[in-house]
């Protein structure tokens, strides 16, 4: 980077901040802004911000400022204090942009016909590798879905397979859940009936985001797993019916999730934008819908593109059929992947699948811990 040192222009001081002649032009900065963030506000062992700026008696203010070679360098009013800003620093934020994210990667829809190519992994490689448990997340994140394979026949094989990623997120069903036909059942999920394609838990306030369901046992007739992605069938409808995808998009709707321990109740919105405004994902649950307390003449409008995007949710284009074998766990995005399943005949054999979940958040957390060097590291 070239920056005229020599220049008396190169810093110019004003009430509330300055001016810096960089490469891009001359660029502004507020003075609490970098007084906040000068270099020795943090502490590189524990990596958090060490300088409390709440606790400066009067609002930050250069005494004075000036460019040596690749540095700006603010002697402040009323501390005995000097900043030392590298301008290749100030650069990247001179637009007040967001901090680059690793992590924030454009997802790649795909539909009915892609089984053959979800992303493939086995157990013993992602808990040795950490190349590939890079690839895995990355999958995750662009895709949305990945099938592990080799799962040890244990309930200890899932636990480890979590944390590759991070921790098992509770829900109000517990750290873990078990899928087999139950005498009394509490959820659709626990009997051999058909479920519709659905995401998990949208009763919850936040709902976990992503899902583990490990195969254990799988001998009986029936029972054929239906995954689709809501990103895919989001993107058309929105090209279809832009009302629709409007007021599925900024309208939230009631879900809820009861029984005798437990009444979990949340609003959420059928299709979930990023800050981009590209779709991130669906929360959508026929049987754990609430009553919708949407005003009636809304509803003249709401309803009709619920069931239209309903509709084409469940159309061949987007849905895998598969049967997830014994010693297989699928993983995927909670807020993103609708998955269901075809019923089965209980007395056929035995099916037994164990499930739990982890958070999104985590999931990106150790993306990037192992594709970044971070703010901090040498």
């Amino acid at each position: 980077m070239n920056v005229m040192t020599s220049s008396p222009e190169a810093v110019t001081l004003s009430d509330k901040g300055l001016h810096v002649a960089l490469t891009t032009g001359s660029s502004y900065f507020n003075y609490h802004w970098l007084r906040d963030n000068c270099p020795s506000s943090f502490d590189a062992t524990t990596r958090e911000r060490s300088f409390d700026i709440f606790h400066l008696e009067q609002a930050p203010r250069a005494e004075a400022a000036r460019m040596e070679r690749d540095v700006l360098i603010i002697d402040w009013a009323g501390e005995d204090h000097v900043t030392r800003m590298p301008v290749s620093w100030l650069e990247a934020y001179a637009q007040g942009r967001r901090r680059p994210d690793p992590a924030d990667l454009p997802r790649r829809a795909w539909y009915g016909d892609h089984y053959a190519d979800v992303a493939r992994f086995t157990h013993a490689e992602l808990l040795s590798d950490k190349a590939r448990a890079k690839d895995w997340l990355e999958a995750l994140i662009v895709e949305g879905i990945s099938v592990v394979t080799g799962m040890p026949d244990s309930d200890e094989a899932l636990t480890r397979l979590v944390n590759v990623m991070g921790q098992v997120r509770p829900t109000f069903f517990g750290d873990y859940f078990d899928v087999r036909t139950h005498i009394n059942p509490t959820n659709t999920a626990y009997t051999a009936a058909a479920l519709e394609l659905h995401t998990d838990t949208p009763a919850e306030e936040h709902a976990p985001g992503v899902q583990f369901l490990h195969m254990r046992a799988n001998t009986v007739e029936g029972g054929r797993n239906l995954f689709g992605d809501g990103v895919a069938a989001a993107n058309d409808f929105r090209n279809m019916d832009p009302e629709g995808f409007r007021l599925l998009s900024t309208i939230d709707v009631p879900f809820y999730c009861e029984h005798d321990t437990y009444d979990m109740r949340s609003y959420q919105r059928v299709i979930e934008l990023d800050q981009h405004g590209e779709v991130s994902g669906l929360t959508i649950s026929q049987h754990m819908l609430d009553l919708i307390d949407l005003p009636q003449d809304l509803l003249d409008a709401y309803y009709p593109a619920f069931c239209r995007f309903g509709k084409l949710l469940q159309d061949d284009r987007y849905i895998m059929r598969f049967t997830l074998q014994a010693g297989e766990c699928i993983v995927f995005d909670n807020h993103r992947i609708v998955h269901g399943r075809a019923a089965y005949s209980a007395t056929s054999g035995n099916r037994y699948l164990r499930g739990c979940y982890a958070d999104r958040a985590e999931m990106r957390s150790s993306y990037r811990a192992l594709v970044s060097e971070g703010r901090f590291k040498a």
